[in-house]
């Protein structure tokens, strides 16, 4: 079996090792292309493993070998799901890998804003600790996630986990989902109830018609201006200038995103304008450990495409 691995920097700086995807076929690796440089890449190739690289009906029909194509990610918006159907061609995404990294990264944001740890940091650092005339300061706020209410939008596999944490802290969470499945204390709302009562907000929902835009002007007019905003899911869900607008208004007190509508970053983006934000560049689902589970799941997706069985298929 012939393989194509595009987007291999977007996975691995050299940390991870892809031994069990090369056991089971001949690996050529790409990192990222220009779209046009896609079916040249993949060539004869049987399958093709990718991050963000779009494989349209056009590219699949320059690659007549193409008979499977993995994801290195749970989303596959970037794969022409009906052409590869219509085509016989197996697509196979990774379901779970990152739950426990995005839920870790999750939290890391709202103790964040709980702790005020980064300006405690950064004030012990230009002396202002060594100048106290007491043991401490309490110059920023710090305040209990104890008895706060967590809002949960989209309550799958990762909305779970941070469920959890959430409980092992004493929280009131309240969730969004289509399921509505019970869930140990867990409280089902409306859209409506989750803005307007959350102290935290985090969102974890995948990238719809229904999802775009989640986050806008009226929805974050129902926040509380002590609420702190959380979106590790899709940069799409949030409109970014509302958001702006709503920080630096002090309508909303922070906000924790590690995903953009278009990323990289641009320059002028508007959250680099925006008050009491931390931003990271999607990593929440880096962790190392995630990224291991990541490739040994790819690497069972395709012996089981291999043995004529179903494993994560999409299509």
């Amino acid at each position: 079996m012939k393989i194509a691995i595009l987007d291999t920097c977007t996975v691995t700086n050299g940390d991870i090792s892809f031994k069990s995807i090369e056991a089971l076929g001949e690996c050529t690796y790409y990192d990222t292309l220009a779209p046009e440089k896609i079916p040249e890449a993949i060539g004869d190739c049987d399958a093709v493993i990718v991050n963000k690289a779009k494989i349209t009906a056009e590219i699949m029909d320059k690659c007549k070998n193409l008979k499977f194509i993995g994801l290195f990610a749970t989303g596959y918006n970037n794969i022409d799901t009906k052409a590869a159907r219509e085509r016989g061609i197996a697509v196979c995404n990774v379901p779970g890998y990152s739950r426990n990294s995005v839920a870790q990264l999750t939290f890391a944001f709202i103790l964040h804003f709980a702790t005020s740890i980064d300006k405690y940091s950064a004030s012990t650092a230009r002396g202002d600790w060594a100048k106290s005339e007491t043991f401490s300061y309490l110059s920023f706020p710090i305040s209990e996630l104890y008895g706060k209410t967590l809002g949960i939008f989209g309550f799958g596999d990762i909305g779970r986990a941070v469920a959890d944490i959430a409980l092992a802290f004493g929280m009131k969470v309240i969730a969004v989902s289509r399921s509505r499945k019970p869930y140990k204390t867990v409280e089902y709302v409306s859209t409506e109830e989750l803005f307007s009562s959350s102290d935290y907000l985090t969102l974890h929902c995948p990238l719809t018609d229904e999802t775009r835009g989640l986050v806008n002007e009226k929805t974050l007019g129902l926040m509380k201006p002590t609420a702190v905003l959380i979106n590790t899911s899709r940069g799409g869900v949030v409109e970014e200038e509302p958001l702006k607008e709503a920080l630096n208004s002090g309508r909303l007190r922070g906000a924790g995103i590690d995903v953009l509508d278009i990323e990289p970053m641009r320059p002028g983006h508007p959250y680099l304008e925006a008050k009491n934000i931390c931003i990271t560049p999607h990593v929440a689902w880096g962790a190392l450990e995630a990224r291991t589970r990541l490739i040994e799941m790819i690497a069972e997706n395709i012996k089981a495409f291999l043995n004529g069985e179903r494993l994560n298929r999409v299509e």
